[in-house]
């Protein structure tokens, strides 16, 4: 039996597999501007939303506005993300989920056209009831989107799990009243996600999801 009627999936480093792409920009960032770089365990422990947070732990935001960091990022990062992979074992659950009835939500902090891009290249639009994503290139909360959409369709939250790799997605879960499941192989070390229900293989979701 189903414990949930809806998921709402994050996408970047829940769906698609891009830490190693982001880590490596940011690198490439911070070369530019003469800073710094870091390792990629650095880069799990510092990862933050918003993302201007995360960027103040980098940079001199006073020097470099956070504005015109985000912009050279996506400008990198959207043409590149399409040489990327999807996590393994992420599609059989999504269909999985979807021949049982569950109905998947995409949530994503992305700007919506730049998410679009994405679902359409990767093929995967036919996997959602909806594709969720922001008016801007910031990374800012998606607790709002997520707020709407809710209200939007008076989903109960109780009928609800959120599946992400950051404590933001954590963040959304606990705003809204969903449960959250954190993904470990994402951009936030699994250290900092100890206090929640964590998988390591999207293999272990239909335990999880399913009553025996």
């Amino acid at each position: 039996m189903l414990k949930k009627k809806y998921i709402f999936w994050d996408f970047n480093g829940t769906i698609l597999d891009d830490v190693k792409l982001c880590h490596n920009i940011l690198n490439e960032m911070l070369t530019e501007a003469n800073r710094k770089t870091v390792t990629l365990e650095e880069y799990l422990k510092i990862f933050d939303f918003p993302v201007k947070n995360y960027y103040a732990k980098v940079y001199d935001l006073e020097k470099t506005p956070f504005e015109e960091l985000s912009k050279t990022f996506i400008s990198k990062y959207q043409p590149r993300s399409f040489d990327e992979s999807l996590h393994d074992g992420v599609l059989d659950a999504m269909f999985y989920f979807q021949s049982l009835g569950v109905k998947n939500i995409l949530l994503s902090a992305s700007e919506q056209n730049n998410l679009n891009e994405q679902v359409k290249h990767f093929g995967i639009g036919h996997y959602f009831e909806a594709v969720l994503g922001t008016d801007n290139v910031h990374g800012e909360s998606k607790i709002d989107v997520a707020k709407a959409y809710v209200k939007k369709h008076k989903i109960n939250p109780k009928d609800v799990v959120m599946i992400g790799d950051t404590l933001h997605d954590a963040e959304v879960a606990e705003t809204l009243g969903f449960d959250v499941i954190l993904y470990t192989k994402g951009h936030q070390h699994q250290d900092r996600l100890k206090a929640y229900q964590k998988i390591n293989h999207f293999f272990e979701l239909s335990r999880i999801i399913i009553k025996k």
